[in-house]
């Protein structure tokens, strides 16, 4: 095999694993934004109003702020609504969320027995301006 060769099969190779990285990240994109759109979606049909917000409709953050403070409702549900807060990045949700953040993080955490502190550190990081990739592509989609 002479060098040229080797340098088309090598370019080949390197562009197929470039399209599935990218391709990958598309999706995984995708699929976030659309949990975020379900978990917001059910917040509002839980807490559709809201005594701050004007209108009194409460928006998405509101919403999942709401079902966060709710003690009736499941520990699960509660970190996947931390969870879509972070992905939303919105300030409006880091003093309710700091309130929430002890600093103790287990090294394993139950989702369905406590508010996961490791939750909350990732929500806090990315709704005080923390990099986020993949929100700039869902939310100008979603």
């Amino acid at each position: 095999m002479n060098i040229k060769h080797i340098k088309q099969k090598l370019f080949f190779v390197s562009a197929i694993g470039v399209s599935i990285s990218l391709l990958f990240f598309v999706v995984t994109c995708f699929w976030i934004g659309y949990e975020v759109k379900t978990q917001c979606q059910d917040a509002k049909r839980e807490y559709p109003t809201s005594p701050t917000a004007s209108r009194g409709q409460a928006d998405c953050v509101e919403a999942l702020l709401m079902l966060l403070n709710d003690e009736n409702i499941s520990f699960r549900a509660r970190n996947s609504a931390i969870w879509a807060l972070g992905q939303l990045g919105d300030r409006r949700a880091l003093p309710i969320l700091q309130g929430y953040y002890t600093g103790i993080i287990q090294n394993k955490e139950s989702f369905d027995k406590t508010i996961s502190q490791y939750e909350l550190k990732k929500a806090i990081n990315l709704t005080s301006g923390g990099l986020n990739i993949t929100a700039f592509f869902w939310k100008n989609i979603f």
